[in-house]
């Protein structure tokens, strides 16, 4: 453990740290250009391919996990830049699916 100062509000505490949570993965803030997979499976359906202008709320594929069929929409209005997968790819959690232009 490591002995580490804080000050909350003008006051200073002193904690101890553990190594997980020194070591812990700092925070991302989401991207809504990037579509990244939240669970691992495999791609049945693409509705979109590059350069394609979506609206929120359109179908852009489905991803089966858990033997679920999951279809992911789009959250905004945009161009498909670039479309990371294809039918059939499996597809671990974190991966990038798909970016929108700016």
């Amino acid at each position: 453990m490591e002995n580490k100062e804080i000050n909350v509000d003008f006051t200073r505490y002193e904690t101890r740290l553990t190594k997980k949570f020194l070591n812990r993965k700092p925070y991302e803030k989401p991207n809504d250009k990037i579509i990244k997979t939240v669970i691992p499976g495999t791609i049945l359906e693409l509705f979109v391919k590059n350069g394609d202008v979506v609206k929120k709320g359109d179908k852009l594929l489905i991803l089966e996990a858990m033997k679920m069929k999951n279809v992911l929409r789009a959250a905004r209005d945009g161009k498909i830049k670039n479309v990371a997968v294809s039918v059939g790819m499996q597809v671990p959690k974190g991966d990038i699916l798909l970016e929108f232009e700016s």
